[in-house]
């Protein structure tokens, strides 16, 4: 950047440059010599009188062990005082940005007869300056000759014409001077026909520093980022709202409403969720029906239950049954990045439903939408409920448009969307009993090759708790093993391994464990069956493994006969007798002091049933019927230890009972472990065999790729024959009473668990 400076202007000038120019250059011999203390006159030198001085901050040179720079001086004058030199050279130096004391210490160097250390410690900048100083660094240019004294021949009068340096020049010099300071460079250039008159301008080019360019592309890159980022906010949000840009799924739900094809007969397991439903058919194929007699038809239907149990396909099963299109949204759809847009979209489903009226509008989770408000919320996190409320007041009986919604959690929902007016009906849509569950089965069934061996009322009693969606990967798992075993029909043997797999976890056969750790897990789950078996009020036993699956060595699984609706205390007891089976047996095999912390989990689930007993079932003595497990944090220190007293009991009374059926069933544990080891899987029927002492037939017949599981016909003619029968189970007899529960089939009948409860022993 260049500057044209007049001389009726106070130039900003850099006084290096500017005395490069315009002093001669004995002004410079005489400053270089000043620096390093020599001088140029030939012969001998009569000093009378030296003077030691520490002048200005140390500098870089040849000889680096001095840290100061000591120059040492002829004073002729009878004004210099050596003392009050080295004061004033102290303080300047221990101050420099102090103008009056760089004017000090000039003024002691003027006295002093040395302007030529005045004009280098000026020239370099690195100290303050003001009017004072300017005019004591031009009394030392005087006084070397580098400049005229006023009123000498070639002097000229601040402003006039000429090489003299006016006090405005001098003002700017120490301008520049301070420009330096602060991190510029001022270059001026060599021509000396510059004198700063308006004939001749002077021009000045002021370099920036690093730290400053930098500085100054880091504001730029920050505002280029800042603009483009507001302009792009502004923007998307103009797009949003025109309505010409819409994400794929949008278009999909609003745009392009759905054509179901699905009736109320392929859904099953849950009659009285249809029948409810069937009103809403009734309403949307003919709505003066309901009017005729003033009555009005449900503005909203809520559907809530379990995952899986069918909530989605009976809205579709509406639509397909009313013949009417079905705007599909799920909840986490309607709220994005942008504040206004969930709410805008609520208003979009609703124009374009009545514009199809009529139709459906189903809203799948609507948990993750309709949450409870909280005063503390900010106000953009409501607009989408808020709309949503408004518009499901907003359309009358005659629009013809009907909002069903599916939550897994309807406590969450906020009381003013699930109100009357808004959701008028609530339809639970629970898991599917054993009808159910059959029904589920056998329409999964119907479109693959079933063999002969398979039969899904059995089935059906095998898989309490099971939801329709676990039912159908039930019946996919068995048709994913059948195939890669290259079988023609899928077996009830497909059908046992993928239930094991659902209910257990997947086998890990190829985890290496130790045989001490396997037997240790044998009796462990041996201990779990014995008592299980041998407690009356206990769930019926399923199958027993020692095969590693998921994070367990070891299981043992409990399913019910039938489904049960409740419990007593004797089964809860019973369980919690069975949870500690598996401690019972290591403890009698091993002793007190190798039990592993396989026992962990069972320990949990006891604790658990203990706690739920006495604090919400009101089942202990002492604390009396009350429930306090709702507000368990703001009861007393000692009404907690009195539940930690009970619950002590609890589980100290299961684990007694357990220690006394182990001991007195030792050789039945044996057995029980003997045949956990030789076949690793044993189910409810073969234990009882090997309890009663029979022969217990294992079969294993040789897999080849073209089985026919119908005729056993390989593929190439012949018949695939067993390899050999296996033997399990003592001689003879052990001489046991079985108890009821352990005889053969349809002799006896016992209760089980409410849904499907397996015991897992973390080993």
């Amino acid at each position: 950047m260049s500057r044209t400076i007049s001389s009726t202007v106070a130039p900003r000038l850099n006084p290096i440059s500017f005395l490069r120019r315009d002093l001669s250059t004995n002004v410079t011999n005489a400053s270089t010599r000043a620096v390093s203390g020599k001088s140029t006159r030939k012969g001998p030198l009569t000093q009378p009188s030296m003077t030691s001085l520490v002048f200005g901050p140390p500098r870089r040179g040849n000889n680096s062990s001095s840290s100061k720079q000591y120059r040492h001086f002829s004073t002729t004058s009878p004004l210099a005082n050596q003392n009050m030199l080295a004061h004033a050279e102290r303080t300047a130096n221990n101050n420099p940005t102090s103008a009056t004391a760089q004017n000090a210490f000039y003024s002691a160097l003027l006295r002093a007869n040395m302007p030529k250390l005045v004009i280098e410690r000026y020239q370099s900048g690195r100290y303050a300056t003001n009017p004072a100083a300017d005019a004591a660094y031009l009394k030392a240019l005087q006084m070397t000759g580098s400049v005229p004294a006023p009123g000498t021949p070639g002097s000229n009068a601040a402003g006039s014409q000429g090489n003299g340096l006016g006090a405005d020049k001098l003002r700017a010099v120490g301008q520049a001077v301070a420009g330096q300071n602060y991190g510029g460079q001022v270059i001026m250039p060599s021509n000396k026909s510059g004198t700063g008159a308006k004939e001749a301008p002077l021009y000045v080019v002021v370099e920036e520093s690093w730290g400053a360019t930098i500085l100054k592309w880091v504001r730029t890159f920050l505002w280029v980022g800042l603009s483009g980022y507001f302009l792009l906010v502004v923007l998307t949000m103009v797009v949003e709202m025109t309505g010409s840009f819409r994400t794929r799924v949008g278009q999909n739900n609003e745009v392009q409403p759905q054509h179901q094809t699905v009736r109320f007969s392929d859904v099953h397991g849950c009659d009285e969720a249809k029948e409810e439903l069937q009103e809403l058919v009734e309403f949307l194929k003919n709505p003066d029906k309901f009017n005729q007699l003033g009555g009005k038809p449900p503005k909203g239907v809520l559907l809530v239950g379990p995952p899986g149990t069918g909530k989605t396909m009976l809205a579709r099963a509406v639509a397909g049954e009313a013949g009417v299109p079905v705007f599909y949204m799920s909840g986490s759809e309607f709220d994005e990045l942008y504040v206004g847009v969930g709410a805008k979209r609520v208003r979009d489903l609703f124009t374009q439903a009545r514009n199809k009226a009529p139709s459906i509008i189903f809203i799948d989770e609507l948990d993750a939408v309709g949450g409870k408000r909280n005063a503390r919320d900010p106000a953009y996190a409501k607009q989408t409920l808020n709309q949503l409320l408004t518009e499901l007041d907003g359309f009358s009986p005659s629009t013809g448009v009907i909002l069903i919604a599916a939550t897994n959690y309807p406590e969450s929902l906020d009381k003013a969307l699930i109100r009357p007016g808004r959701f008028d009906r609530h339809v639970n849509v629970p898991l599917p009993d054993v009808r159910g569950r059959i029904q589920i089965l056998k329409h999964h069934m119907r479109n693959m090759p079933i063999a002969a061996d398979v039969d899904a009322t059995n089935l059906a009693r095998a898989t309490s708790g099971m939801s329709g969606a676990d039912l159908e990967n039930l019946c996919n798992q068995a048709a994913v093993h059948a195939s890669r075993l290259k079988y023609k029909k899928i077996t009830a043997m497909n059908f046992e391994w993928a239930k094991d797999k659902i209910m257990m976890g997947a086998e890990a056969k190829s985890r290496m464990i130790r045989e001490k750790d396997k037997i240790q897990t044998a009796y462990h789950e041996a201990g779990h069956t014995l008592v299980n078996l041998f407690t009356p009020a206990s769930n019926q036993l399923y199958k027993v493994t020692i095969i590693p699956r998921g994070q367990a060595l070891g299981v043992t699984h409990f399913l019910p006969e039938m489904d049960e609706v409740s419990r007593g205390y004797d089964q809860f007891i019973a369980s919690i007798d069975v949870s500690m089976g598996g401690r019972a047996a290591e403890e009698l095999i091993y002793g007190p002091n190798k039990v592993t912390s396989g026992i962990s989990h069972d320990v949990q689930q006891a604790t658990r049933t203990a706690f739920y007993l006495v604090t919400q079932c009101g089942y202990s003595a002492k604390l009396g019927n009350v429930d306090l497990a709702s507000d368990y944090d703001k009861l007393s220190s000692e009404t907690k230890q009195e539940i930690e007293h009970e619950v002590r009991q609890i589980v100290e009374g299961g684990r007694e009972r357990a220690d006394r059926i182990v001991k007195e069933k030792r050789k039945e544990l044996e057995a029980l472990k003997d045949a956990l080891l030789e076949y690793e899987t044993l189910d409810r029927e073969e234990i009882m065999k090997i309890l009663r002492g029979e022969k217990l037939k294992k079969i294993e017949v040789e897999l080849r790729e073209d089985d026919d599981t119908d005729n056993g016909d390989n593929g190439r003619g012949n018949k695939s024959q067993p390899k050999k029968d296996k033997e399990v189970g003592p001689k003879g007899s052990l001489g046991i009473k079985l108890p009821d529960v352990l005889l053969p089939p349809g002799t006896g009948g016992r209760g089980g668990e409410k849904e499907g409860v397996s015991r897992v022993s973390d080993r």
